[in-house]
């Protein structure tokens, strides 16, 4: 809003008040019929004067946090621009009900540092729909025009056919930077606290992890980081396979082998074999089938040995499952389907009950609205399915958890499956996806260097475990040919170890678009050059060292960022700050989209701009013929450590973790 407008809001308010308290003074009002009229009129006056306080309170907040810098919250700059935008395109053109709103980043930094494309949009699409026909430079002038007062932009001109450039302040931008190194990286305030629950990872009970499992389980963990980053209430669930036909050849077979099973607990050493070793006996063995088949009801009617021989073929897995979780730095609840279970009853009769069942040949099926493919929440023998768990299990978590956000992890193949399930439980009222966010965020598989499916040499799946564990003895040969065992200690050099074994294998999933297939190749995550890891493990430690070489400590970094200006004079501490306050657009796309290869293309190019940065701009100047330092450019100093904590911060949301010496 224009300080003449403000002023003229402030003088309608001291005009309305006057008006009012004359009204109210019984004094002026002599007995008259038009006294109702009188009084119908203040309480018309009273409500313009409440509307105009309050947008001239929203105005005041708006300036005082503008002020502050938004408190402790970083600001999201791209946000803030296109509020500046939208107020000013409203004005320009209060005939359009929705006017494209296009802000983003400028490519070409000679240009301007971001960029409004609105105009362009508005007279292709917009304005010709009304039955005019606008010179896009035309309205881009009239948007210009209108820009409201604000802390950001320098000046805003416009370039080619209606492109407006963006210039913003420099104060504002060292200020910003200021802001976040006193407050450390925080992010954007947060309406209210919603609760997300992820479901991720969900290896089958009775069968090791493989790599088909290590995409589901480190794109689940990263999301939940960002979600609880942001100030979300998380909750990592893991729905595992641990129910079904499968558990009775395995009982079975269990009886079998080790007899005493009741009273002392078999020595499972290898649970694949053991798995494989019963799937043999169910595929060949006739009486053995029957057996097996026995025992799956005897189970589902919850007798005590039963129940006993399964708790302990699930905690056999679970101690192998908790290896790879301990190695990928990972803590997760597990509900398999075996919690649902006694809930699939009451959802099948729901949907009974509001007659969306039908029958199909013994099976009881569910249509959702635009699907042409149905669920079968019965099977014939009246036995549930895959379906029903799922149905159970979204039903718990929107009544029961009462979450906000639910993400499904899993491969796309299964995308068809869960558009079926969301659409039928909108269908029956479940949840509105307008209020209630429901999603599938599905994935490509993990192909060798061959192009092919991830498979062993002998055509077996890949043991996730042998995969870690390969990747720790690469990363140790790594860092012995570079001879880091020579400087660092042997607990250091072990951190350094998981730090890129295990990073790396992270990062080279995140880093590549989920929903497209990629190639596993150590060779290739292990190099320290390019968009990698090790890369940018190498880069942080090296970035980390410059204040530790310059013998500054963090409580002298810590009065310097309240003291001393950030000085972004030279264009490449332009270029590093403005990347650096970037951050909260980055979190803000990936909220939206769920894909986190954009974080990993957001660090390492922060990485980058800081090695034009360093390489152009001294930090600390040394003597050349003693080696001392001389000067320090303090200002510097304070760019240093903002890169640092911003990609620490992306570390942390990757779930990758950094060493202090590599």
């Amino acid at each position: 809003m224009s300080f003449c407008v403000y002023v003229l809001q402030e003088r309608e308010i001291r005009s309305l008040s006057a008006e009012i308290e004359s009204l109210k003074n019984p004094q002026s009002l002599s007995p008259s019929p038009r006294l109702d009229e009188l009084r119908d009129e203040n309480t018309k006056l009273k409500y313009r004067l409440n509307i105009l306080k309050r947008v001239t309170s929203k105005k005041e907040k708006r300036k005082e946090e503008s002020t502050t810098h938004c408190g402790k919250s970083m600001m999201n700059i791209n946000l803030r621009l296109q509020e500046i935008f939208g107020e000013a395109i409203r004005a320009s053109c209060p005939e359009l009900d929705n006017p494209p709103l296009s802000v983003a980043p400028n490519q070409q930094a000679k240009f301007g540092d971001y960029q409004c494309n609105s105009a362009m949009a508005m007279a292709q699409v917009r304005l010709p729909t009304k039955g005019m026909k606008i010179n896009p430079r035309e309205i881009a002038e009239k948007i210009i025009q209108n820009l409201p007062d604000n802390e950001l932009i320098q000046k805003a001109e416009i370039a080619g056919p209606g492109f407006i450039n963006i210039h913003l302040k420099r104060t504002i931008v060292s200020k910003l930077l200021s802001n976040l190194l006193i407050n450390g990286v925080q992010p954007p305030p947060l309406a209210s606290r919603k609760k997300v629950v992820v479901d991720f990872s969900s290896p089958n009970i009775a069968k090791e992890m493989h790599v088909g499992h290590l995409r589901s389980t480190i794109i689940g963990e990263s999301m939940s980081r960002l979600f609880e980053f942001l100030g979300y209430d998380v909750v990592r669930l893991n729905h595992v396979g641990d129910w079904g036909t499968q558990f009775g050849m395995l009982i079975a077979h269990l009886q079998d082998k080790f007899p005493d099973y009741r009273t002392s607990s078999p020595p499972i050493g290898d649970l694949q074999a053991f798995y494989k070793e019963s799937k043999k006996r169910f595929d060949e063995e006739e009486d053995f089938k029957k057996r097996a088949y026995q025992c799956v009801v005897r189970l589902q009617s919850k007798e005590p040995d039963f129940i006993k021989g399964w708790n302990l073929i699930c905690d056999v897995s679970r101690r192998e499952f908790q290896k790879v979780y301990d190695c990928l730095d990972i803590q997760i609840v597990e509900r398999g389907e075996s919690f649902y279970q006694d809930m699939m009853t009451k959802v099948v009769k729901e949907f009974e009950e509001k007659g969306l069942v039908e029958l199909d040949e013994g099976r009881k099926i569910v249509f959702a609205p635009g699907q042409s493919i149905p669920l079968t929440v019965v099977k014939s023998d009246g036995g549930y399915t895959y379906d029903t768990s799922d149905l159970a299990a979204l039903h718990h978590r929107l009544f029961t958890e009462k979450a906000d956000i639910i993400i499904y992890v899993t491969d796309s193949g299964q995308a068809t499956h869960f558009q079926v399930v969301f659409a039928a439980a909108q269908m029956i009222g479940w949840y509105n996806p307008q209020v209630t966010r429901v999603e599938h965020a599905g994935f490509g598989v993990v192909l060798g260097e061959d192009k092919k499916k991830f498979k062993t040499r002998s055509g077996d799946t890949v043991r996730l475990m042998d995969l870690l564990e390969e990747g720790l003895k690469r990363s140790m040969d790594k860092l012995k040919e570079k001879e880091r065992d020579k400087v660092l200690t042997p607990e250091e050099l072990t951190k350094a170890q998981r730090s890129v074994a295990f990073g790396c294998i992270k990062y080279a999933d995140l880093s590549h678009n989920r929903i497209n297939d990629y190639v596993f190749s150590f060779d290739k995550m292990l190099d320290d050059r390019g968009n990698t890891a090790a890369y940018l493990l190498y880069a942080f430690t090296r970035i980390r060292s410059i204040a530790r070489l310059a013998n500054i400590d963090e409580a002298t970094l810590r009065k310097a960022a309240e003291t001393s200006e950030v000085l972004l004079d030279h264009e490449k501490e332009w270029k590093l700050g403005k990347c650096i306050l970037r951050f909260p657009e980055i979190l803000q796309k990936i909220l939206d989209d769920l894909l986190l290869h954009t974080l990993c293309d957001y660090l390492y190019e922060l990485a980058t701009t800081f090695t034009e940065f360093y390489d152009s701009c001294y930090c600390v100047e040394k003597d050349r013929q003693t080696g001392e330092v001389v000067k320090i450019n303090m200002w510097r100093m304070l760019l240093c450590e903002a890169t640092a904590a911003i990609m620490a911060k992306c570390f942390d949301i990757l779930g990758i973790n950094p060493v202090g010496r590599m």
